[in-house]
């Protein structure tokens, strides 16, 4: 269960993103978890990722990676 995201669950989420090669300034992460989290293309052209609150972290982000597939061309 997460309440706030800190800097452990963030580099996290950037193994992910560099690995899809997303360059970190395009990607928004914002520090208090919510339920349910998500993924999201902003209008900006950001990609928004709020981490999920409920259940494990570790699971909410091997999951990640399909997530972002759906989204990023």
């Amino acid at each position: 269960m997460v309440e706030v995201v800190t800097m452990r669950e963030i580099q996290r989420i950037f193994e992910v993103t560099d690995r899809l090669g997303l360059h970190r300034e395009q990607v928004v992460i914002p520090l208090g978890a919510r339920h349910p989290g998500r993924v999201r293309r902003r209008p900006d052209g950001k990609i928004e990722i709020v981490v999920e609150s409920e259940g494990s972290f570790e699971d909410w982000v091997a999951a990640l990676e399909a997530e972002l597939r759906r989204i990023v061309p």
